[in-house]
């Protein structure tokens, strides 16, 4: 064949300087938000048994967890909250003195440098698991967004720099935005779990968080996974209600659905890399079956690659590790 009739791509391959030299993406410690989950009670450092290597912390034993998070220079943490006592409207959620609003308190207390992220949900503090009020058997939109509005305001009364709804109610974005702005919060902002399906991905995150539904499922108010055009909708509405970020979840299966966001919208983009495609590859690595900081860093590229600005992961720690190496 004449060698002038095809591309020599190789050439920029040649070396792993030339290949850093013209690498499109990067990924970075900065870009990390690292969940935690705070428990009621003392002398808490519980393993997730489905999220190896991710605890639950007590309020006594957080300290330790937050330093080793700076000293790896993760910027960012976000927090859910695993109380002792449940009711049917969460009250747990926006007690001032609640779990969440305690270690909000402490962490801008000890570790200022950190953003702290609140999410605003009432999952974990309902008897019944789900995100809102129940009414007739299903979650009451419009009687739920009085309560996430209030326990939004008492996250930032705490301290929190960013709230982050992860509730999925319609009209969600513009109740948070007028109740933090009548209480004086007009500069916080509202990171929107704006396109979140009702995936088969949570498992893990619910033995986490302790917030397994009693009753039914969520697919009256998260997302089919068969619609992408009903994404860009909701996400749309976010956007127009006052919501300063955008969150897809799950990452890793809704690649397609990040760029078309990213492409249609100019508002931060956050991925989150969700529990259960963070133990598929715990558990696959524990089995000698892939590299798993050669897998961790490829999916999390893949996350950038599609328009991630920011990417909320439980790996965040192992993943600052290598990339400090």
């Amino acid at each position: 064949m004449n060698p002038l009739s095809f591309d020599r791509h190789r050439r920029l391959r040649q070396t792993a300087a030339i290949r850093n030299m013209i690498r499109e993406t990067s990924l970075k410690a900065d870009d990390f938000i690292y969940p935690l989950f705070v428990a009621e009670g003392e002398n808490i450092k519980k393993e997730i048994p489905s999220m190896p290597g991710v605890f639950q912390f007590s309020m006594d034993r957080l300290g330790e967890e937050l330093a080793e998070v700076t000293a790896l220079r993760i910027p960012s943490i976000m927090f859910f909250g695993v109380p002792n006592e449940k009711d049917d409207v969460g009250s747990g959620a926006y007690h001032p003195h609640g779990i969440v609003q305690e270690a909000i308190r402490f962490t801008k207390e000890s570790f200022p440098e950190l953003v702290v992220v609140a999410d605003t949900c009432l999952c974990e503090y309902t008897d019944h698991g789900h995100c809102g009020v129940i009414k007739d058997g299903d979650v009451d939109n419009d009687a739920s967004l009085s309560l996430l509005a209030k326990t939004a305001v008492s996250q930032a009364e705490a301290g929190a720099d960013i709230i982050a709804p992860s509730n999925m109610m319609d009209g969600f974005v513009i109740a948070i935005r007028a109740a933090l702005d009548e209480a004086g919060y007009q500069h916080i902002p509202i990171m929107s779990y704006a396109v979140k399906y009702a995936s088969a991905f949570y498992g893990p995150f619910r033995d986490a968080a302790e917030s397994t539904p009693q009753f039914g499922d969520r697919k009256t108010y998260q997302m089919d996974p068969a619609n992408r055009l009903e994404a860009l909708r909701e996400a749309e509405s976010d956007v127009v209600e006052g919501a300063d970020f955008l969150i897809v979840k799950p990452a890793l299966s809704y690649l397609d659905v990040m760029r078309e966001v990213k492409d249609r919208f100019n508002l931060p983009l956050v991925a989150y890399n969700v529990s259960g495609e963070y133990a598929m590859v715990k558990a696959a690595s524990r089995e000698g079956w892939l590299d798993e900081k050669a897998v961790v860093l490829e999916k999390l590229i893949s996350m950038k690659r599609a328009g991630a600005d920011l990417i909320m992961t439980y790996h965040a720690k192992d993943a600052a590790r290598w990339l400090n190496q």
